[in-house]
């Protein structure tokens, strides 16, 4: 009886406990003014949020990343700060041939930690990401910037010329208010074509953030309440830095896929076109070319997978290669011009003749 009357206690404390603190714990949603909730809210370790990293297919970047590690980062959000930098690299396709990776680390000084071309491989970016320490005081965001722009963005630390049409990209992450003026400096990396993305952490100042990224600033600017739940953003980072293998996920082309974006298109082979479902394929000859439209004033004839004019009976082709003339309109035509050259010559050999006849007299 005790036992029982013991066992009914437990169960009633557990449901107050339950009832208490709900069966779900409660998160807060992530938001940047305006924007929404950051893509990929809800992440645990090890989840593949986005594409499927194997099928990832980043185009190739210059990359530095613009890492605040002023004293209010603390020692531990400062490694959560740099889990997230793995990750981002794990997206990536890393080498001299594809993207290339730099760091900017700073606080009220700045140091380049390593350059575009220090490291070739994921392997050796992410070992140079666990080394790097924070600096601490001061939060001198736009030296940074400018830093960035004037060393870390030149052929001599390994950024591709500007002939490669290699885009330049700078991912800034930072959980504070500048100490010195961004707004400038930004405009000038940006203009000198430099994609500038601001990501804010816990009090860092939205209006900075705006200043310093690139538009449109809803795909530019990215907010998380802590650096506990940075990782959230890898997901949405590599949506905009990677183009997904949408073909190699399948697909219903009869000849060719072709990526496109995060989607695909269908091509076919040379000697065959398109058909109107836009997955199949007809070799040319079975397409009727004058049936999809045409401009010829009187008959169409297709040929091959384009189309031919003809005139009917009793006209001809004018010189346009559509429009018709009645056959003794164009020979009248003809007759006239021949008339014309007819007078022309006559009148050219009467002056010659006359001319001859006034220079004959004066030399006489």
């Amino acid at each position: 009886m005790a036992r029982a009357l013991w066992a009914l206690c437990c169960c009633s404390l557990a449901l107050l406990v339950t009832g208490a603190r709900g069966t779900t714990p409660v998160r807060r949603p992530v938001y940047g003014p305006g924007f929404g909730p950051v893509p990929g809210h809800g992440y645990r370790p090890g989840t593949n949020w986005g594409a499927p990293a194997e099928v990832c297919k980043s185009r190739p970047l210059d990359l530095i990343f613009i890492i605040d590690s002023s004293r209010s980062v603390r020692p531990a959000e400062f490694e959560k700060v740099k889990v997230f930098l793995a990750d981002m690299v794990d997206s990536l396709d890393i080498g001299q041939d594809a993207t290339r990776v730099g760091l900017v680390n700073y606080a009220s000084t700045v140091s380049i930690e390593f350059r575009l071309k220090t490291y070739n491989n994921k392997a050796q970016v992410k070992q140079a990401f666990s080394r790097i320490d924070p600096l601490s005081t001061g939060t001198m965001t736009g030296l940074a910037i400018k830093t960035a722009m004037e060393q870390a963005f030149t052929e001599e630390s390994g950024a591709r010329p500007q002939s490669k049409n290699i885009a330049k990209v700078a991912i800034i992450v930072t959980d504070g208010r500048p100490q010195d003026k961004v707004e400038d400096v930004s405009a000038a990396a940006r203009a000198a074509g430099i994609e500038i993305y601001a990501v804010g952490v816990d009090r860092a100042d939205m209006t900075s953030l705006r200043l310093m990224a690139s538009q449109p600033l809803d795909d530019h600017v990215f907010y998380v309440e802590t650096y506990g739940v940075i990782e959230k953003l890898t997901s949405k980072f590599r949506e905009t830095l990677c183009g997904v293998d949408a073909c190699s996920l399948g697909h219903d082309c009869e000849h060719v896929c072709v990526n496109n974006k995060t989607s695909y298109y269908c091509k076919c082979r040379v000697g065959y076109v398109l058909n109107p479902d836009k997955k199949t394929c007809s070799q040319n000859n079975g397409v009727d070319a004058c049936a999809l439209g045409h401009d010829c004033e009187h008959i169409c004839v297709n040929s091959n997978a384009s189309y031919f004019c003809k005139c009917r009976v009793g006209y001809v082709l004018n010189s346009d290669r559509k429009t018709c003339s009645q056959a003794n309109e164009a020979r009248s035509d003809v007759s006239e011009d021949a008339c014309m050259c007819e007078a022309q010559i006559a009148f050219q050999k009467k002056v010659h003749h006359s001319i001859k006849e006034i220079t004959n007299k004066h030399i006489l």
